[in-house]
């Protein structure tokens, strides 16, 4: 499966939040989106599965623009877990679930149906919660039903906004470990965004960090989570140390870049508080 983002823009009214995106995904993979709030990452994902259109360029898949392909067939290749699961309907969680089937379902549910939806909340460890209404889970336990449901697309392509937002660090792991490696069984794409940068570097086969709307860097973890980048997407004092082949970030704080305009010397170095109410955002 071949999914390929050609000069992809995307703007809320006038205001420019993609620009000029160009990216190739192949291959049975975890892919991380990394990037500081409010660089369009969520965004990107939209556009990739036809929530968002995008305002020029295209996206396709084994080269057939997404546009032209009927949203149930789409469904069928692309699966989308949201950031946070919102439903309110007292549904249960099997229910819930079952409704990832639908896009291969016709008129009712299948023995078939059932039992992919059960070995998932198995594999996930939330079959105790099968019977629960989904509005009396916790956000964690939302979130992993929502993966589930996502799960139970059987998607070529998976895509997944921050799937690890309302976990403890264990879950964090063991979710992170569990797309690794149904990547491999499964033969799937998965395409993550996520803020961790050190379970990201660890976990993912390559990562995509996002600066200004744009793709700032892009390859293997390695290639990606630098000093320099990170200091400059990010805007953060950092050490990279080696983690057993994957990159690790150890932070050490903000970049200090902010220069008083009153004593013309660096924030850091000014003695009058007042003053640095008079400073630039930047360096001089």
């Amino acid at each position: 499966m071949r999914l390929e983002i050609c000069n992809l823009n995307f703007s809320y009214s006038t205001v420019p939040v993609l620009k000029d995106i160009s990216l190739t995904f192949e291959g049975s993979k975890l892919i991380s989106i990394l990037g500081p709030n409010g660089v369009g990452k969520s965004t990107l994902i939209h556009c990739m599965n036809k929530i968002l259109t995008p305002t020029g360029g295209t996206v396709k898949l084994n080269g057939t623009d997404i546009t032209e392909m009927p949203v149930k067939e789409l469904a069928k290749i692309i699966g989308y877990v949201p950031y946070s699961a919102t439903d309110t309907f007292p549904l249960s969680v099997t229910d819930t679930v079952l409704i990832g089937r639908h896009p291969h379902s016709k008129w009712r549910i299948t023995d078939d149906d059932l039992d992919i939806v059960f070995n998932i909340l198995r594999m996930l460890k939330i079959d105790d919660l099968a019977m629960k209404p989904f509005n009396e889970l916790s956000a964690g336990q939302r979130q992993k039903v929502a993966l589930a449901r996502g799960l139970a697309q059987e998607p070529r392509i998976l895509l997944l906004d921050e799937p690890t937002s309302n976990l403890d660090i264990k879950h964090q792991i063991d979710v992170a470990m569990m797309l690794k490696s149904l990547s491999r069984e499964k033969d799937m794409q998965t395409v993550m965004i996520s803020h961790d940068i050190n379970i990201a570097a660890k976990y993912s086969d390559e990562i995509a960090l996002m600066h200004n709307g744009s793709i700032f860097a892009y390859g293997s973890p390695a290639e990606v989570v630098t000093k320099e980048n990170l200091e400059t997407v990010y805007g953060v004092q950092c050490d990279i140390v080696d983690d057993g082949g994957n990159p690790h970030v150890i932070l050490k704080g903000p970049m200090d870049t902010g220069h008083c305009l009153n004593c013309d010397i660096r924030l850091a170095e000014c003695t009058v508080p007042d003053h640095c109410d008079a400073a630039d955002a930047t360096s001089q």
